[in-house]
């Protein structure tokens, strides 16, 4: 399925290509064409308005100064003290000694059965083969041949029509 989206992307590069080299040349026709000088555009004068006057703006009236009154002075609360805790004592840890791990008896395993294992297959030996002959590689061309087309070649179904 993508390749065959890929395909058809490359086929409509490939068409606009091919059929992008007369429309190019005939915009390059286009562009020698001498160009008529733009109509010179007159535009109407505007009138000037007349200078608008504003009134004074009104004064700010001047408000009386305020006069709060002094703060009551009361002497703060005083809180009552608060009692001091004896020191809190630890019990000392006992120091008895702790229990010893018992010891496990060594345990000894059974001898492994000694059963033989079975033999495996030789590999055959593969036949000897006589060497390939050696091929040269083609040489690579080092100059530039001067002969390449540079035009691109018109496919007929997607040419513009001849003029008449």
């Amino acid at each position: 399925m993508a390749f065959s989206k890929y395909c058809f992307i490359l086929s409509m590069i490939m068409a606009l290509l091919f059929s992008s080299a007369g429309m190019s040349l005939a915009a390059r026709h286009l562009l020698d064409t001498p160009a008529a000088p733009p109509p010179v555009l007159t535009l109407p004068t505007i009138p000037s308005l007349p200078k608008a006057t504003l009134p004074p703006l009104p004064s700010v009236p001047t408000l009386p100064k305020a006069t709060l009154p002094p703060l009551p002075s009361m002497p703060l609360p005083t809180l009552p003290t608060q009692p001091t805790l004896p020191k809190p004592t630890l019990p000392p840890l006992p120091t008895n000694p702790l229990p010893t791990q018992p010891t496990l008896p060594k345990s000894t395993l059974p001898p492994l059965p000694s059963t033989q294992l079975p033999t495996l297959p030789t590999m055959p030996t593969v036949p000897k083969v006589a060497p390939m002959p050696t091929i040269p590689l083609p040489t690579i061309p080092t100059t530039i041949p001067s002969n390449i087309p540079t035009t691109i070649p018109t496919i007929p179904f997607l040419s513009p029509p001849p003029s008449n």
